[in-house]
């Protein structure tokens, strides 16, 4: 059957409810089971040692005493990880990021791995693995990174993107650039033009289960993963991959996940497991700490950014410029690209360039968090809008409502926006009561947008429909945001049915197609489409059997409210056929009642996002108290708004430590600082105001109920909006992430230096 994704407007009856999740008893009371609970008979403990320097040469390892410890089952090293990625550049590097081959990149990097019969053994064997080192200089910090005479950390590097192919190695991987234009022209008709430089520091996404899993290789070869993950497909990949394995040979199954916000999107400690169970022959759990968690998993990018934009007097943005530089770890990535790609995509701009710099460094590979690097660009370009409207002597909203990107936009990054949100995200704003309270001594308000692409991707769905009329929905994106009840919801909404009678489950990769990771705001944008899809192809099946007990033809069977209804004056005497009691003839009219579905999402819909944020600075010691939050984001068509609210919510509440008090230390021996919880700090509930929430929707054309992607963009906003807070709170502009207490007293120091 021909599925049709275009939005068609339509009256809902399940759909834009909030029943309750189906999840929270479960999690509430401890019967959830995520990475860490579950357990196989027979398993070993698994632990891993790791580099306790920046930069080293692996010269030699002797884990000869480890091994002949009593209760050690396996050891391994990079040997029992041979490479077999065959050129492939990116698997390489997830490869050596499990267990270093050559070089300790970072402090933290794997080094060797144990299997034993208990913690206490596994502890000690850890303790017998003798690492001769030799101790190279190192580089953390972005800028410095960059400079000629800064330590190589890999040699094999030659940065792409440039005009003339380098003849020399580089820490800088890739430059790109977007943009359209003449940016010279532009700059020569402002009449106000405001430049600046910032810094973000690198964070972690602080999710509170740590990464865990349970690995089992058999001996005929099959194997078994259970893990936390955000796509437990895109893992049996990459694990079968690395391990030389058939991916249908792996089975993987998705925990209940603790948080996750991108950094469970990539592999690494799961190759280990699966490799000492296979040289052990039996189970092996292996859960990190939370200092592994800091040290060894991925955080955000640091970055570097200048911004240039340019202005006439009556408000119209002329040229828009930006230099970005982001820390990708030892490793490549395109962090600065999406950088360079989102920085001012909320604008209608007729010169614009943005260039971006992948710049590696000596610490853990970066990952995705939350609309990875666009808040970082954000905060640097929300910042220099502020500054320019204050400049021409306009109101920051107005400013912005001026120069805003409308439906035939080209973005700076290239396409052309069909309808978008963010002019009434911006109106939104104007008229909200929060921009219109007062403030009193030492407060600020500031506001910023956001943006964010939303993704689709390949996705498979089985709806399964049983004898009492119950619907069974298996999806493959891992319910990291409360999917599971939306995608409830959409199938009881297509099946004309009661939202009780549906439970979604995510199936593990044996039982269902492929499915792309839950990433980019995918999860409910994709599944609900490939669930109206199997849906629509269940009705189908639905019509089919309630001709054959009516004994008509099935043109003359339509579907309505969850009932089979004969057309036509010709069949007035044939009363409705409810859904359950097809289903209980289904033994007789064929077996069971099934729809299904496979498709590519395309057309995910950008996403947009308007904040506010009223801030109080103490002068004397520079501390801050968030007084007031609100968000302002479109959501195409919220299917479970309370979820909606959540994810936005959320996503002001990361982005508000984020701006104040996260950060990655790191003293000069390269090592990081502050591995923990005690140390770097996450907001708790006293940190922050009830958040306040506006949903939007102005529906996505390419999807069937016009949903939208909603829960990356709202960390976006939150830098730049707290950023301007704070510069209008105590008069100088702010430019270093985090705003904590220390870097407010020098920014007031300086400024009355100056």
């Amino acid at each position: 059957m021909n599925f049709d994704p275009r939005y068609s407007g339509r009256n809902f009856s399940s759909v834009g409810t909030r029943p309750i999740r189906p999840d929270g008893v479960d999690k509430v009371t401890g019967r959830a089971r995520y990475g860490a609970d579950f357990n196989m008979a027979g398993q070993l403990v698994g632990r891993i040692l790791r580099s306790p320097h920046a930069h080293a040469v692996i010269r030699k390892i002797d884990t000869s005493k480890a091994e002949k410890l009593a209760g050690v089952k396996a050891v391994i090293t990079a040997k029992d990880l041979p490479d077999l990625t065959d050129g492939d550049a990116a698997m390489y590097d997830i490869l050596d990021n499990s267990m270093a081959r050559k070089k300790a990149l970072y402090d933290g990097h794997a080094v060797a791995a144990v299997a034993a019969i208990d913690a206490r053994t596994a502890r000690q064997a850890l303790k017998l693995i003798e690492v001769d080192y030799e101790v190279l200089p190192h580089v953390t910090d972005v800028d410095e990174a960059m400079n000629h005479h800064a330590p190589l950390i890999n040699d094999a590097i030659f940065t792409e993107g440039l005009e003339e192919k380098p003849v020399k190695p580089s820490n800088v991987t890739k430059r790109t650039q977007y943009g359209h234009g003449d940016i010279h022209q532009g700059f020569a008709e402002a009449d106000f033009v405001i430049e600046r430089s910032f810094k973000t520091e690198q964070t972690h996404q602080g999710y509170i289960e740590p990464h865990a899993c349970v690995a089992s290789v058999n001996p005929d070869g099959t194997a078994d993963l259970w893990v936390c993950t955000q796509g437990h497909f895109v893992y049996r990949q990459h694990c079968a991959q690395l391990l030389g394995m058939e991916a249908s040979k792996l089975r993987v199954t998705s925990s209940e996940i603790g948080g996750g916000f991108g950094g469970k999107t990539h592999v690494w400690a799961e190759p280990v497991a699966l490799a000492l169970s296979r040289k052990a022959g039996r189970p092996v759990k292996l859960v990190m700490t939370r200092d592994e968690v800091f040290r060894a998993s991925g955080p955000t990018s640091a970055t570097s950014i200048d911004v240039r934009i340019g202005a006439r007097k009556d408000g119209t943005i002329t040229a828009a410029e930006a230099t970005l530089r982001y820390s990708c770890g030892p490793y490549a990535g395109m962090w600065a690209e999406i950088g360079a790609m989102t920085a001012f995509a909320c604008y209608k701009l007729e010169n614009v360039k943005t260039v971006g710099y992948e710049v590696l460094v000596n610490r853990p590979k970066t990952a995705a968090y939350r609309a990875p690097s666009a808040p970082m660009a954000a905060f640097a370009v929300e910042s220099a809008v502020d500054e320019l409207a204050k400049e021409i002597g306009m109101d920051p909203v107005d400013f912005r409502i001026k120069n805003a990107a409308q439906e035939g936009t080209r973005a700076s990054y290239g396409p052309v926006y069909g309808p978008i949100g963010i002019g009434p995200t911006l109106e939104a704003v104007k008229s909200h009561p929060h921009m219109k309270a007062p403030l009193g001594t030492n407060q600020g308000r500031g506001m910023a947008c956001g943006f964010w692409f939303n993704f689709g991707g390949q996705t498979c769905t089985d709806l399964n429909i049983g004898m009492d009329g119950s619907v069974s929905l298996a999806v493959g994106t891992v319910d990291v945001g409360g999917s599971r009840a939306s995608l409830s919801l959409v199938a009881a909404e297509e099946l004309g049915i009661d939202y009780s009678q549906v439970k979604a489950i995510v199936a593990d990769t044996s039982s269902l197609g492929y499915n792309d990771m839950t990433d980019g705001s995918r999860g409910t944008f994709s599944s609900s489409m490939a669930t109206i899809s199997a849906a629509r192809n269940a009705i189908k099946v639905l019509r089919e059997r309630a001709a054959q007990m009516w004994d008509i033809g099935v043109d003359d069977v339509v579907w309505e409210k969850g009932h089979a209804v004969a057309k036509g004056e010709k069949h007035g005497n044939l009363g409705k056929l409810s859904l359950k009691e097809i289903a209980a003839q289904s033994g007789k009219t064929g077996g069971p009642i099934a729809g299904h579905s496979e498709l590519v999402a395309d057309g995910a819909g950008v996403s947009f996002a308007t904040h506010i944020c009223d801030i109080e600075v103490d002068p004397e010691t520079g501390s801050t108290r968030v007084l007031r939050y609100t968000v302002v984001q479109d959501a195409g068509k919220a299917v479970h708004p309370t979820y909606v609210e959540g994810q936005y919510q959320g996503g002001a509440a990361q982005g508000i430590g984020w701006a104040l008090n996260e950060e990655y230390i790191y003293g000069k021996d390269g090592r990081l600082q502050n591995p923990g919880f005690l140390d770097y700090r996450i907001p708790v509930c006293s940190d922050l105001p009830m958040i306040d929430t506006q949903i939007l929707e102005i529906p996505n054309p390419n999807h069937p109920y016009g949903v939208r992607g909603v829960g990356e963009t709202s960390i976006v906003p939150p830098l730049a909006a707290i950023a301007n807070a704070v510069s209008n709170a105590v008069g100088v502009r702010m430019t270093h992430i985090p705003m904590s207490p220390p870097r407010i007293l020098a920014a007031l120091e300086a400024e009355r230096e100056g």
